[in-house]
């Protein structure tokens, strides 16, 4: 079971309002409904406050956030946009009905909640100002306090504010990108390390910057996407590469084309093989996404013609790992 509590404030009564929480939480929730292969992700539920008509009061809130931690499963996770305040005794999620910040839902509260369910991944991710303070300690605040199964993700440090532009929240922007497969590794998951990296890179040193805390054994994946490699090509590494630093000897059997200065064959150029140009077919993809790189040649056409060979990057050398212990 995957659910997913979605949150996007825009309207508050007594404080000033804000103009992008809720288109945010609609491009979020647009990820989270669906995998990109149109199967179906996360159960959502989907609180806005785009006016008078539509509030998220702290009574609907806190229990929303309540419901998503209870009872058993494999993932709970929270997005919210919208204020967030923080002050000596902590920070908060503001709700559209608070009048001074303290009386919005403390993020130890929610911290607690995260920190006591039996669900077995718990994610938090926080577009607000200060959420970065998410997690912390209550008397030493750069020391994390979260249990076994619990990521954090949030758009700004403790003394941060969460900027917009255009209309969106700068990190939620390029967190929707990420989900959208800018993050996703070689099979096509999309991990919050993945996402806070993609995230991380993004921002610059005088930006906004993001805070990532967890404490898993393995992280889980929250959207899939197309993977950059067919799995079944991807598996191939190991048999491609049997060993580490095995170099793959290629020759112009391999290259299926034949360059003008090539075209009459004055040196006897040996014709192309089928069976090798599928595989340097693949070769070629590896070298696309990093995974391999010609030796003592500029591309994978020359190294081909010049009977060079190929290596695994460090990249590589990782997958061919996972392929040959059958983790792929």
């Amino acid at each position: 079971m995957r659910k997913a509590l979605i949150v996007g404030i825009d309207h508050y009564t007594n404080v000033s309002a804000l103009h992008g929480c809720v288109n945010d939480s609609f491009a979020v929730k647009s990820m989270f409904d669906r995998h990109a292969d149109g199967s179906v992700n996360f159960g959502v539920k989907h609180l806005t406050a785009a006016g008078l008509s539509a509030l998220v009061e702290r009574d609907e809130l806190w229990q929303a956030i309540k419901s998503l931690f209870a009872g058993d499963g494999e993932v709970a996770l929270f997005y919210f946009a919208g204020h967030g305040h923080i002050e000596a005794t902590g920070g908060y999620l503001c709700s559209s009905d608070v009048k001074a910040g303290n009386d919005g839902v403390p993020l130890a509260e929610i911290m607690t909640m995260a920190n006591q369910s039996k669900i077995q991944n718990r994610v938090i991710i926080l577009d607000s100002c200060h959420s970065g303070v998410a997690g912390g300690s209550a008397l030493q605040q750069k020391v994390a306090e979260i249990s076994d199964g619990v990521t954090i993700l949030t758009a700004s440090t403790a003394e941060q504010y969460a900027t917009e532009e255009d209309g969106a929240g700068v990190f939620t922007s390029l967190f929707v990108d990420a989900l959208g497969g800018a993050a996703a590794n070689l099979v096509g998951d999309v991990t919050p390390g993945g996402i806070y990296a993609h995230v991380d890179q993004s921002l610059g040193p005088w930006a906004q910057r993001p805070v990532f805390k967890t404490n898993v054994n393995r992280f889980v994946s929250l959207r899939k996407v197309q993977p950059s490699l067919e799995l079944a090509q991807l598996r191939r590494i190991s048999e491609f590469f049997p060993t580490t630093g095995f170099q793959f000897q290629l020759d112009p059997t391999y290259e299926p084309e034949r360059h003008d200065s090539w075209a009459t064959n004055p040196q006897g150029i040996p014709a192309p093989d089928p069976e090798h140009n599928a595989i340097f077919k693949i070769l070629q993809k590896y070298n696309r996404v990093g995974l391999v790189v010609p030796e003592g040649a500029p591309h994978m056409w020359h190294a081909a013609m010049e009977s060079k060979t190929v290596r695994l990057t460090a990249l590589g050398e990782h997958y061919r790992r996972l392929a040959a212990k059958s983790l792929l």
